[in-house]
């Protein structure tokens, strides 16, 4: 199993909204990611609450069945449609990638 991490900051306005309205439409975009992609096993986001600076504004917390799935989600149509909103709304963009056992404990 793989844990597919991704930590983005948003700009302050991006296509005539406003940062916490992108925030949000990541939300909707990502999460209806869910079941669409096959390997793609669990998928969050989160939206930073503390508004802290050096916090990430939205964070995606994702597990695949295995690095070809992660492979395959990175390509998958699905994914790729909300790419070019992302990359409109977003200033930078960290991502962390690693062998997971699957055990929630």
């Amino acid at each position: 199993m793989v844990t597919h991490i991704v930590l983005w900051k948003f700009h302050e306005e991006a296509d005539g909204r406003s940062r916490e309205e992108n925030m949000r439409l990541a939300k909707e975009k990502l999460e209806a990611l869910r079941g669409r992609i096959p390997g793609l096993l669990h998928i969050e986001v989160g939206l930073d609450t503390t508004g802290h600076p050096q916090a990430a504004d939205v964070s995606l917390y994702s597990r695949l069945a295995s690095w070809e799935a992660l492979e395959r989600y990175q390509v998958h149509p699905e994914h790729q449609a909300v790419l070019p909103f992302m990359r409109a709304v977003v200033s930078s963009r960290v991502s962390s990638d690693y062998e997971s056992t699957g055990d929630d404990a």
